[in-house]
């Protein structure tokens, strides 16, 4: 077979074979297809699509590309779940859900990413963290899991090596928003983790890959079918990104904030309700708690008890991480050169939140890249951003710019000017708008 053949059959919007498609997949996985190639093929699917029989082979063959987790011989007495999120702007979630679920019995395998397009990735979240190792091998990860109940990490060489290819080339191509791609590749790492149960946080709203709910709904569809369908029970929550997530964006400083949650500083009222909805359809799946509603009766007691926080710290230790980083989080996250609140143009309410050019500002100050080899800034970004309803003005700003130097502040404050809309705010929507299963 020849890659350029198989392009051009999917440019012209014929179906796929599984041989064509196990085709590409080994070519991803040892690298005989070019990168030119590989992005072809993705601009290919993202304007076609793909059936669900293609979209089940390209998900099976990249599980199949390597090693597949079983944890029946570690006999752990308890559920092995995991959540994903599509992304989002602010989106912290797994730093606070792992250990909260670990907290109530279950075993959590996280296989997160790093940031893609406009959103951070949660990878580059825990690398502020002087130490944490986000790629063990296999057998550490293992015994993470196990001792601590949770470990939050990103693919290894084992897991999908044929994903995290092709998740660093849609990157930087413009081809990130395609249900068949987005399914496939959340679908091959879960797979490969060998779970009992998944929860989806399929993000709608601005600062959303699926900006349009029905694209959202779409996609938690397409997943939980395939999910279900591979064995693997499934559900998707659809939740609201037409504002930042929690109050900071960025690396370092989203990493504070999921401290400050766990260890009952600070709680941002929506970033806690994702939380504790996806928590409780996490533990109720696991069949560690009877209704989603006790299991979020569960995770409160968790959180609110400090067992999640105690979970979070021995994670944290358990990758090489200081043994006392939760205690001591602003002595390690390392602060940016240049502080600077950011003012709105007029007094007012705000009344809207382009939460997209949110994180583009981020992107640009350092904080995400443009090209997939780009290094990562941990120190930018933005603190104690404006929600819809917020009162702001001279004597409070729309939110506090971390830097690298004040050029690079000014630059991300006219954006973050202009994507923060003041005026008269309507009522505010759902923070979860559907339950798909």
């Amino acid at each position: 077979m020849l890659a350029q053949e198989i392009i051009r059959k999917k440019r012209d919007n014929r179906p796929l074979s599984g041989e064509e498609i196990d085709f590409m997949v080994k070519g991803l996985t040892d690298g005989s297809i070019s990168e030119g190639q590989i992005a072809a093929f993705a601009m290919a699917v993202f304007f076609n699509g793909m059936s669900m029989d293609e979209c089940v082979a390209l998900t099976r063959g990249m599980v199949n590309s390597g090693e597949v987790i079983d944890w029946k011989d570690l006999d752990l007495g308890g559920p092995v779940l995991d959540k994903h999120s599509t992304g989002g702007v602010g989106d912290k979630v797994s730093l606070m859900l792992a250990p909260i679920v670990a907290a109530c019995g279950g075993f959590v395998p996280m296989i997160s990413g790093r940031g893609l397009g406009h959103t951070g990735g949660t990878l580059d979240k825990l690398e502020s963290i002087p130490g944490y190792r986000t790629a063990p091998d296999i057998t550490q990860f293992r015994d993470v899991v196990k001792t601590a109940g949770c470990a939050i990490i990103g693919q290894t060489a084992e897991l999908a090596p044929a994903d995290k290819r092709f998740y660093g080339i849609r990157d930087v191509t413009g081809t990130v928003e395609s249900v068949p791609l987005i399914t496939a590749s959340i679908l091959s790492k879960k797979l490969a983790g060998g779970l009992d149960a998944l929860v989806m946080d399929v993000k709608t709203g601005t600062g959303a890959f699926a900006q349009d709910y029905f694209m959202a709904r779409e996609l938690a569809q397409s997943i939980v079918m395939v999910a279900n369908g591979a064995g693997m029970p499934t559900s998707a929550l659809i939740t609201d990104m037409n504002q930042v997530l929690g109050r900071n964006v960025g690396n370092a400083v989203e990493v504070a904030e999921a401290v400050d949650y766990l260890t009952n500083v600070s709680r941002d009222a929506r970033l806690h309700e994702v939380v504790m909805a996806l928590a409780g359809d996490m533990l109720h799946l696991g069949r560690l708690a009877a209704s989603p509603e006790e299991g979020r009766e569960k995770a409160v007691r968790a959180l609110e008890s400090g067992d999640a926080a105690e979970r979070f710290s021995r994670m944290v230790v358990a990758l090489g991480g200081p043994s006392d980083f939760v205690e001591r989080k602003d002595d390690y996250l390392k602060p940016a050169p240049v502080r600077k609140p950011c003012y709105p143009s007029r007094a007012g309410r705000v009344a809207g939140v382009d939460a997209r050019a949110v994180g583009v500002a981020v992107i640009e100050l350092g904080g995400g890249r443009a090209l997939a080899s780009d290094d990562v800034d941990h120190r930018v970004g933005l603190t104690r951003v404006a929600s819809i309803g917020d009162e702001v003005g001279p004597d409070n700003p729309i939110a506090v710019i971390h830097a690298r130097d004040e050029a690079a502040a000014d630059a991300a404050a006219a954006v973050v000017t202009k994507a923060i809309k003041i005026g008269e705010p309507g009522e505010p929507g759902p923070v979860v708008f559907e339950r798909v299963d």
